[in-house]
């Protein structure tokens, strides 16, 4: 069934929005119930981030692909799989989303909704971590989706569960 263009936008902004709010959320819970282990931290966000992500595109990918970051969109807007008009119109989408699934996280655990983060991000290696995150995150779904488009959200999910480890970065893999 195709999907309007408001309803694969909804679709995209709402997935991104729980897609955010599970990744920092399960973050600050990690945190605290980890007791300052930073692997047990670490382990705790990437179950539930790989799980979030296998869930949300199970549900969200009939609808709109389930796109869930601008740089996917990005690259099926290239690949002429979605017109330039859909394509703007998902990202805005991915970032309100984005946006609005951090917040969310935050008031659940009485943060402030958004604030500067005390982790320190910048620097060649987190860049060029990002770059090899995304650019695998791009190819696996590329690959699977033209050669086993039922598996998409699996491949998605483990992909990013191993990136978090292999990645200096944790594997953000959006621009968000």
């Amino acid at each position: 069934m195709k999907y309007n263009l408001a309803r694969r936008v909804v679709a995209e902004a709402l997935g991104t929005a729980i897609l955010l709010a599970a990744v920092v959320g399960s973050g600050i819970m990690a945190e605290r119930l980890a007791g300052g282990n930073i692997a047990i931290t670490l382990l705790a966000n990437t179950i539930a981030t790989g799980a979030a992500l296998v869930t949300l595109i199970l549900a969200f990918g009939p609808i709109s692909g389930a796109h869930l970051n601008p740089v996917v969109t990005l690259g099926f807007a290239f690949q002429s799989e979605l017109r330039q008009r859909d394509a703007v119109a998902y990202i805005c989408a991915q970032f309100a989303g984005a946006a609005v699934g951090v917040a969310t996280a935050n008031l659940m655990f009485s943060v402030p909704p958004i604030f500067l983060s005390r982790h320190d991000r910048g620097g060649v290696a987190q860049m060029f971590s990002e770059f090899v995150a995304t650019l695998g995150l791009v190819l696996v779904i590329q690959s699977s989706a033209k050669l086993q488009p039922r598996m998409v959200a699996f491949a998605v999910g483990g992909y990013i569960t191993a990136a978090y480890w292999f990645t200096s970065s944790t594997s953000f893999a959006t621009p968000q």
